[in-house]
């Protein structure tokens, strides 16, 4: 990765970057596409870090209104632009199938996201579509003034007060996570560096955070690569290209590798529709 200031903005080469392919792809749910002049353009947050980023050719970006600090000490990091996504992708691609995700979708990164907007975020997507999680999410936002709501402030609601959400049966799952951070039932700083199994163990005592949900968390939230979010499209994928088990080799990156995996086989399969 190079970047240089111009102005008042950022500009990033960046080859292993594509934003539609990272930033829609159902791992944040707090960016929108929006009109532009160049390939694409979002606008978002992380935590209560606004951007607005744009795609200007295969390798190229433009971090709008951002002061070099802050791309350091905040983007950087949250694109996971310091890791090398080539070096990754070639030695996924010992494995047919993987070397075939990695050139379907070579774009993809993975999001490095605060914990507990992650843990909220992915209690909200339990059964829910991308399109809704964002509704939801949006009008969480909306509630605080325009930013996500800390630990203390989300733990004075209640599952009726939540009321306002529209998100169903998760209100009370809402309530209950920002009630037990809250109380240091749940700490998440320490379960980020906690053996995978028991960091796993962990994050289920939260009522509605089941397995799917504990490794969204773990790997989003956490940056815990190993961690492997298994959904209807990732179990085609071992039953069809994995029936003996997932690459030895990829285990302590799976995550990323299953980022690939996700985008790979749920666009051929809606293709052949």
């Amino acid at each position: 990765m190079d970047y240089r200031v111009q102005g008042r903005d950022i500009i990033v080469h960046e080859p292993d970057l594509d934003l539609d392919e990272t930033l829609d792809c159902g791992q944040a749910f707090r960016w929108k596409k929006i009109p532009s002049d160049y390939e694409c353009t979002y606008e978002g947050a992380f935590i209560n870090d606004k951007l607005m980023v744009s795609q200007t050719s295969k390798s190229n970006f433009i971090f709008h209104n951002t002061s070099e600090n802050d791309f350091v000490s905040k983007w950087i990091r949250y694109f996971d632009l310091e890791t090398d996504y080539s070096e990754l992708k070639r030695c996924f691609s010992e494995d047919e199938t993987l070397a075939k995700a990695c050139n379907f979708a070579g774009g993809i990164r993975l999001l490095r996201q605060d914990s507990w907007e992650c843990l909220i975020s992915f209690i909200i997507s339990q059964n829910n579509n991308i399109p809704r999680i964002k509704g939801i999410i949006d009008r969480l936002c909306e509630h605080y003034n325009g930013r996500f709501p800390d630990v203390n402030q989300l733990s004075s609601e209640t599952e009726e007060s939540l009321g306002y959400l529209r998100s169903g049966f998760r209100a009370k799952y809402i309530a209950d996570a920002a009630s037990k951070t809250a109380n240091n039932e749940i700490d998440l700083a320490k379960i980020a560096s906690l053996p995978i199994d028991e960091a796993r163990t962990s994050l289920k005592t939260i009522k509605g955070v089941g397995p799917k949900v504990a490794e969204c968390v773990l790997l989003f939230g956490m940056y815990r690569t190993e961690a492997f979010p298994v959904d209807v499209w990732i179990k085609r994928v071992l039953a069809q290209y994995y029936p003996n088990g997932f690459p030895e080799f990829a285990v302590e990156k799976g995550g990323i590798a299953q980022q690939y995996l996700f985008h790979y086989i749920r666009s051929i399969t809606k293709q052949s529709e």
